[in-house]
């Protein structure tokens, strides 16, 4: 059986198990501001990222690279704040959206989310609130107080309005942790230092008081012990008692000297404060008194970040090992556990009461019972009212209240019970029902809407019902409230409220007969019921068949209202309603066909019969809508050809809804019916529809009735939007026909569409008196030489110089070629030309005439032109044609005419003269076809003068193509010729640069040869000098060193580093040597004829320092290092120190080395150079030298240089080095390996430096030098970080004494800490195992309890494994160690005292076998100690079962105060076995938890009649009143036999006892039974008995008793019986009870008599007892007494 907590405890996740490290659980590191998610920052690599756990999805975590240094999630949605710095942002990640952002002036050092859109930001300085709404910033709520300076913030709370606010930091001071708190008062805007660890707000309501009292809970571990306080903070609200300010104690064990409180949560459902320790202890308080209710050590690390676990109003938390663990109240446990384990009652029923709790119904029974019992009804009425789970509030309570009697002057009991019950909140049914019913007998029905109003009064259909005779109204408010939808519904339609009977049956899912009530609202109220079958219909779903509605309405013959409602219901339009449809319209048309009309014209309804409709349409003279209904080809055709009785707009709209095919027959009959009347309809329709109609189509309807006029005006309509060439030309036909010319005029100019052969020979044949359509088409189209064959051959020759002259003049050149082909006359042709007067194309007038070889026709009228100044090029090139042809000095014109075009004239003289052609193309710069004619022709000179004084360098290339064939003969003529004769250097420039872009190379060396060899005014030209010398280094380089020799104006520079990329070295360096440029010659020696020998002749020539830095670069670079550096001495250069000191170094050239930095010395004092000067004295052993120069001014890195010594091991020269800087710690180590142990001491105590003790002290423990070593070990072990390493070093050796002593002397060090004490007890355990007891008594404070563990285990040191598992508070692994090594381990004080603070219960039931086995005699000692958390019953199975329970009997005496049913029945057992029946009988009276039965049995057959008589006993206490009776007349008991049969209230046992008596004649018993059982006795039966057996005596005395009270109770029936008589009389004119003024709550009638009428069923009224004194109790009727009101 497990023990009964009152907390539940929970571990709801492992964060290690979801991959977070170990490391990064910590309260820097991990946030939780709600039950909802866990933010930890970790880091995997060199990544940052922010893991999210949400803890409704813990399998998975959000992860995200997110780099900051504190990140807080929102308490309830996934809203991140995060801080890098001064800077804050918060982001919505679901959103993936920035919310806001703000950088701070001062460091945030703690911050924290108080309400779901606020973040509170603490700085050294100030404390601010941060609003996510808005753009706001963060504003300063208040300073901190002084007190909180150089602590660390650990909280910050605030009460649920913000108007107080806490801050809570830490400090350490004097060997113990401080808390620190200010409270701040946002209204006073005053703080208040407190001293405090943790703390919250809570709201709680005390007994009494109407609003809620906001109290102040912390909690401090002070020097004088812990303490809770319990405040209210601020003024206590109007009307509220103000609260008590409670302090109680806080215990801490004494193994917890340390601990503190460190997170605290305030319970709103439970009223209690969880409080945590920093040891994961858990202390649950009631709110209201401060009383502890339970302790216990939940975590065996450290809790160090919570929050209010909302699920079960609790407390949840994270440890150090990533435990996520909760503790809530657990509801069924608490109460009993309170009751139980603490003993106090009183505290059970205060919180049962006041938060709901089961556990505590005994207790207010009992106590309602005692207090009911007592008369104080009062406070009975109280404990009722506050019973939890309302388990005294039923129909028997209110039953015992009504029978109460009333004291006079005072109210009624059960006015007083139903007063509390108001006061308190809401009365249930039943006392709903009871409190209700006078009330409306009084007529007081305010007092019940006020109850109603205020929610006081559990609404049902019973008070309903009985409301509903005084107030329908209220008695509707009554069934709402109950949820009763047939008497709501009912309520409404009596009370006329129809608009909300739908609204309501919608609202609860009720569907009442909606038919009915609609019938009778039409017989009451036509107009609401229209409103109320609108109401029916106005869903989706109708809640009624609309059929039935429409029955309805047209039962009482309103079409009107019908209509209405119709057209609200049906304006859906679904499918499912045609039928519905249907009936709307047809009654319309059949009474008011123009509603029909109106409601056709909306197009509400598609789903009718259409054909029915359409004939009721066509019946009721709504011709339109007949047609719009119509399918039938025959119904549309009889209907259309009204067209007089139909709108034409609407009509040309209709026939869009016909097929083709039917409204082509509709226009055939249309026409056929009244051609005259429906032509205009009809070509309206036409225009509309001829693209679904076809054109074709409609024409051919047209034409079949002769209608030219209809065609006419339909064609005219579409023509211009047309393009069906069809159309166009049978518009033109009917505007012919119809004689509108200027139409078919202007469709001939404008359309594109028509066939103009078609419509051309139509005009002709049409024979028009006006030809200019057919001139006009002819034109357009170019039928120009037909009009005129046509025009002429018809005589109308007037109309062609109409059309030359006035219509189009630019067809004249046309017309000249149609006259000459009809062998017109030339004079009239002449004429005609000179009457145009050039608006036409001369080009084309020369081409039509030349074309018929009549071209000398135009002479006179070209010169004519000339003279006028005409400059136009046809009539230039028409006239050099005829002088060509005619010979007539051709070349002089073609040389001095400027206006003619020389690519026609060329083109023209190709054939008749090629030197014409030369002539023409070079005058108008016609180039590729001047060298066409050229190549052809074998003209190469003339080509190459053209080339040359072109200068078109793309002429160039095209010529100078590797497929030109005549590439060769024109480039012999170019350099023989054409160069030869020019003057202008650009004709050369350009000429070259030709050749050198076709890549001629050969060709332009000859070419230049030419220019700048042979004697010329170019010969010295720089350019071409230049361009011959890089000509030849790339195409002849066997001329280059020729050239340079040869020429002296060049560009030397230049051409010599072309000749080094054509690795022509010794050309360049010739070019170099020849100007004298020697830094670039001697650098074309060495970098390319690499010849060093021939440059150091060279620099030897020459001299010049610039040449011999160049000869050391080289060197240096060749490795030849003693060369370079004489080099660079005789060039005086230091500018090259870096790499000479690099290449020195590595070749050992020290003393070189030294020679040349002290050259670089003089020139540059840099430090480089200072320093590496240094080094090589050290490298060279010039000690002296190097002594000298350290000691005067240098700018040398001394440090380094002495350190680059000792790494190459130079240590003669680094202990100078080092002790010119002073540099102590490297100085030391220097010692170390000179072997001077004693200065090596001294510098490391100069140093000062922990690296440098650790290596001195290394080399001493090398050196066996311990003494030094101790020295140097004593200021290395006050570093924690080191001690290790130290240890290690000294075990690896075998020193292990010297490092014990080295430990045990610097125990006394002033900075002594824990691992030297832990490492020295690990070394005793080892090594030393006597002195480790003594060591641990001593420091176990101060030592690492865990790794000390670990070793006093490896060695088998049990007995100081318990002491420290006793000191670290392990008190389960250390009674385990203790039972597992008796012999070295156990010591019975020290077991007794750690085996009752374990926390596994299972080691006390381990204890017991281990004290079986090896000291049974102190087993009782033991259990008494286990006592308080040992189970018992599973104790007593334990000795059951190993056959011990004899051993333990003074245990189950001590424990059996506790009523335990094992206990009580193992001790019964062996008080059995020692006979003791005294003892028995005792143990069965004080402790009745046992199997009474099964003990009876056991004990009637007991050989020992006090056994047998114990067994009576206890079937009498279990009402098994006849096994007991019987057992006592078997061991002749009488005494008992009589008194249990009195007890048993049974008639039959009493009798059959008296028949035993009389069996045994035992006549004296049998008067003892008469007056026993006096009230279980029949006196007939008895009278009877008595007479048979002649002891009439010895039943005299019980007789006259009887007849004496039978004659009292008549007595007094006649007494009540007068004065009910007298009452009714007085009360026929008053109320039944309530006959006084006053409310029922406050003062009570005085007489408190229930009618009869009122009586809850199976009640009956109160009857006063015989004689004046009290009567029995309720409903209890003596036997043969009437009921009240009947006769006898």
């Amino acid at each position: 059986m497990s023990q009964m907590l009152p907390i539940r405890f929970q571990e709801h996740l492992q964060l290690q198990n979801v991959g977070i490290n170990a490391a990064n659980i910590g309260f820097s590191t991990l946030t939780m501001e709600s039950d909802k998610f866990i933010c930890i920052r970790e880091k995997v690599g060199e990544t940052a990222q922010v893991v999210i756990i949400d803890m409704s999805d813990t399998a998975n975590p959000i992860r995200r690279p997110i780099s900051a240094d504190s990140a807080i999630m929102n308490p309830t949605s996934k809203v991140i704040a995060l801080k890098a710095g001064k800077t804050l942002q918060i982001f919505n990640i679901e959103m993936k959206s920035k919310m806001k952002a703000h950088t701070m002036t001062d460091d945030v050092t703690f911050w924290k989310w108080i309400s779901v859109n606020t973040v509170a930001m603490v700085t050294d300085n100030a404390v601010y609130h941060w609003t996510m709404e808005g753009d706001s910033q963060p504003q300063k709520v208040f300073d901190r107080h002084s007190s909180l300076a150089g602590c660390q913030i650990i909280n910050y709370r605030t009460d649920q309005d913000q108007k107080w606010l806490l801050l809570i930091g830490i400090s350490a001071q004097q060997n113990r942790v401080v808390g620190a708190m200010q409270l701040y008062s946002v209204e006073r805007k005053v703080s208040q230092p407190i001293e405090g660890h943790a703390a919250a707000f809570s709201q709680f309501t005390m007994p009494n008081n109407k609003q809620e009292s906001t109290l102040f809970c912390f909690a401090v571990r002070g020097a004088q012990g812990g303490k809770l306080h319990i405040i209210e903070v601020g003024s206590p609200p109007a009307g509220n008692q103000p609260f008590l300010k409670k302090a109680v104690d806080v215990f801490f064990p004494p193994e917890a000297q340390n601990d503190f409180p460190v997170a605290m949560q305030a319970s709103a459902k439970h009223d209690v404060i969880y409080l945590v320790t920093k040891y994961g202890y858990i202390h649950l308080y009631d709110l209201e008194t401060g009383t502890c209710i339970y302790m216990n050590r939940i975590s065996g690390e450290t809790i160090f970040v919570t929050a209010a676990h909302e699920a079960t109003s609790g407390i949840i938390g994270v440890n150090r090992k990533g435990q996520v663990l909760s503790v809530s109240v657990e509801e069924d446990n608490i109460i009993p556990y309170i009751t139980n384990t603490l003993q106090n009652p009183d505290l059970a029923l205060r919180i049962a009461s006041r938060n709901n709790l089961p556990g505590a119904e005994d207790l207010f029974v009992r106590k309602f019972n005692t207090l009911f019992g007592s008369g104080n009804y009062s406070e009975a009425a109280k404990v009722a009212a506050g019973a939890p789970k309302g388990i005294l509030r039923t129909p028997q309570t209110i039953q015992r209240f009504q029978q109460c009697p009333t004291a006079s002057g005072q109210t009624s009991p059960l006015l007083q019970y139903f007063g509390i019950l108001l006061d308190q909140g809401q009365l249930n049914k039943y006392e709903s029902l009871e409190l209700c019913r006078p009330v409306l007998q009084q007529g007081r029905k305010q007092l019940l809407e006020k109850w109603l109003k205020e929610d006081k009064l559990e609404c049902s259909e019973e008070l309903g019902d009985l409301v509903k005779t005084a107030d329908p109204t209220l008695a509707l408010s009554v069934y709402l409230r109950a949820n009763v939808p047939n008497k709501v519904i009912q309520c409404f339609a009596e009370t006329g409220q129809f608009q909300k009977i739908v609204l309501y049956a919608k609202k609860v899912g009720y569907t009442p007969d909606y038919i009915f009530l609609l019938r009778n609202i039409m017989r009451i109220n036509p107009d609401q019921g229209t409103q109320f079958a609108q109401m029916l219909v106005a869903d989706d779903e109708p809640l009624a068949d609309i059929n039935q509605i429409v029955d309805v309405f047209m039962e009482t013959n309103m079409i009107q209202q019908c209509t209405a409602f119709l057209l609200d219901a049906l304006k859906n339009n679904r499918p499912g309603e045609a039928a519905l449809q249907t009936r709307l319209l047809e009654m319309n048309l059949m009474h008011a066909p123009q509603v029909a009309d109106a409601i056709l014209g909306n197009q509400m309804f598609t789903h009718y019969d259409r054909a029915h409709i359409a004939q009721l349409c066509e019946k009721a003279g709504l011709l339109q809508r007949a047609l719009e209904h119509y399918t039938d080809l025959y119904d549309i055709k009889r209907a259309v050809v009204h067209t007089h009785l139909l709108n034409p707009e609407w009509l040309v709209t209709y026939f869009g809804s016909l097929s083709v095919e039917d409204s082509l027959e509709c226009i055939k009959a249309m026409l056929q019916a009244n051609i005259r009347q429906n032509l205009q309809v009809c070509v309206q329709i036409a225009t509309k529809y001829h693209e679904q109609l076809t054109t074709t189509a409609l024409i051919e309807i047209f034409e079949s009735f002769k209608s030219f006029e209809g065609l006419f005006y339909f064609l005219g309509s579409i023509v211009n939007f047309s393009q069906d060439a069809d159309v166009h030309f049978k518009y033109i036909q009917s505007a012919c026909k119809t004689g509108q010319m200027k139409e078919v005029e202007r469709i001939c100019r404008e359309s594109s569409c028509y066939d103009p052969g078609r419509v051309k020979n139509f005009l002709k044949e049409a024979k028009l008196t006006d030809q200019l359509p057919l001139i006009i088409v002819c034109d357009r189209f170019d039928f120009v030489h037909d009009l005129v064959l046509y025009l002429y051959r018809n005589n109308l020759q007037k109309y062609i110089e109409i059309y030359v002259q006035k219509v189009n003049p630019s067809r004249l050149p046309v017309v000249i070629g149609g006259l000459l082909d009809v062998d017109c006359a030339e004079d009239i042709i002449k004429q005609l030309i000179l009457a145009v007067k050039g608006q036409f194309s001369t080009d084309e007038l020369v081409e039509e005439v030349e074309k018929r070889n009549r071209l000398k026709l135009l002479l006179p009228w070209l010169e004519t032109r000339i003279h006028e100044g005409q400059t136009e090029p046809a009539t230039h090139n028409a006239l050099a044609k005829i002088y060509i042809d005619a010979n007539n000095n051709p070349e002089r014109f073609l040389r001095e005419n400027q206006y003619y075009d020389s690519l026609v004239v060329g083109k023209y003289c190709e054939k008749r003269d090629p030197h014409l052609a030369c002539v023409a193309y070079e005058r108008g710069h016609c180039d590729m076809e001047l060298i066409k004619v050229c190549n052809e022709n074998s003209l190469f000179k003339s080509e190459a003068r053209y080339l040359v004084s072109r200068r078109d360098p793309e002429l160039w290339a095209q010529v100078l193509q590797e497929e030109n064939e005549f590439k060769r003969p024109l480039i012999d003529q170019v350099v023989q010729t054409a160069l030869s004769e020019t003057q202008d250097p650009e004709d050369i420039s350009v000429t070259v640069k030709a050749f050198m872009t076709a890549d001629l190379p050969n060709e332009l060396i000859e070419l230049l040869e030419k220019i700048v060899l042979d004697s010329s005014v170019f010969s010295d030209h720089r350019n071409l000098q230049n361009l011959l010398i890089l000509t030849a280094i790339k195409a002849d380089r066997t001329r280059v060193m020729e050239y340079i020799n040869r020429l002296d104006n060049y560009d030397a520079p230049d051409i010599a580093n072309i000749a080094i990329g054509s690795e022509l070295y010794e050309e360049a360096f010739a070019i170099f040597k020849k100007f004298e440029v020697n830094t670039s010659a001697i650098q074309v020696l060495i970098e390319h004829v690499q010849n060093l020998d021939r440059a150091y002749e060279f620099a030897e020539r020459c001299n010049d320092p610039a040449v011999w830095s160049q000869l050391a670069r080289a060197q240096l670079n060749g490795n030849l290092v003693k060369e370079s550096i004489d080099s660079y001495i005789k060039a005086d250069d230091p500018s090259e120190y870096l790499e000479v000191v690099d290449v020195a170094s590595r070749n050992d050239s020290w003393e070189d080395l030294v020679k040349y930095l002290q050259m670089a010395r003089k020139k540059a004092r840099e430090t480089f150079i200072e320093t590496e000067l240094i080094y090589a004295y050290a490298r060279t052993n010039r000690l002296a030298d190097l002594e000298e120069f350290i000691s005067g001014p240098n700018h040398a890195n001394i440090t380094q240089v002495a350190d680059r010594c000792f790494d190459d091991k130079m240590y003669d020269a680094a202990k100078l080095l080092y002790n010119n800087v002073s540099n102590f710690a490297r100085l030391a180590i220097t010692l170390v390996h000179l072997g001077e142990f004693q200065g090596a001491v001294d510098g490391a105590r100069k140093a000062n430096s922990t690296k440098t003790w650790k290596e001195v002290c290394f080399a001493c423990v090398d050196s066996e030098e311990f003494r030094l070593a101790q020295m140097c070990g004593l200021h290395i072990v006050v570093h924690a970080d080191e001690l290790e390493e130290l240890i290690n070093y000294y075990q690896d050796r075998g020193y292990f004494e010297e490092l014990i002593q080295l430990l045990e002397a610097a125990l006394g060090l002033e900075r002594a800490h824990m691992g030297m004490f832990t490492e020295l007890a690990i070394l005793y355990s080892r090594y030393k195992p006597q002195k480790m007891r003594e060591h641990l008594e001593l420091f176990w404070s101060r030592v690492n309890i865990p790794k000390v563990l670990r070793a006093a285990e490896q060695a088998h040191l049990w007995s100081e494994l318990v002491f420290l598992y006793d000191k670290y508070e392990e008190y389960d692994n250390a009674v385990l160690t203790m039972m597992n090594h008796p012999t070295a381990a156990w010591r019975e004080n020290q077991f007794k005292d750690i085996i009752t603070k374990v926390a596994n219960i299972e080691l006390y039931y381990r204890a017991l076998q281990f004290y079986l086995d090896f000291k049974p005699l102190l087993l009782n000692d033991l259990l008494l100690i286990l006592t308080p958390r040992l189970d018992h019953t599973r104790a007593v199975n334990f000795f059951l079962k190993v056959g011990e329970i004899l051993l333990v009997k003074p245990y189950l005496r001590s424990v059996q105060n506790n009523n335990n049913k094992a206990i009580n029945e193992a001790l019964n057992n062996l008080l059995i076995d020692e006979e003791d029946y005294q003892g028995l009988r005792a143990s069965i009276d004080a402790f009745d938890n046992f199997d009474n039965i099964a003990l009876a049995q056991k004990l009637e057959k007991h050989e020992l009649i006090e056994f047998r008589r114990i067994a009576a006993y206890l079937y009498r206490g279990n009402n098994r009143w006849k096994q007991s009776v019987d057992l006592c007349k078997r061991d002749k008991l009488f005494k008992d036999a009589m008194q249990y049969a009195g007890e048993s209230r049974n008639t039959d046992i009493a009798e059959e006892l008296l028949a035993w008596f009389l069996e045994e004649k035992n006549d004296e018993c049998f008067a003892g039974c008469l007056f026993q059982c006096y009230d279980l006795l029949r006196p007939d039966v008895i009278l009877e008995l008595a007479w048979r057996h002649n002891i009439i005596d010895f039943a005299m005395p019980y007789m006259i008793q009887v007849m004496r009270e039978y004659t009292s109770k008549v007595d007094k029936l006649e007494q009540s019986e007068q004065v009910r008589a007298e009452n009714e009389e007085k009360a026929e004119d008053k109320p039944i009870v309530f006959n006084e003024p006053q409310l029922m709550l406050t003062a009570g009638p005085a007489n408190p008599m229930m009618p009869p009428q009122m009586a809850a069923p199976g009640m009956m009224p109160p009857q006063a007892g015989a004689m004046g004194g009290p009567g029995p109790g309720p409903g209890f009727v003596q036997p043969g007494m009437p009921m009240p009101g009947y006769g006898m």
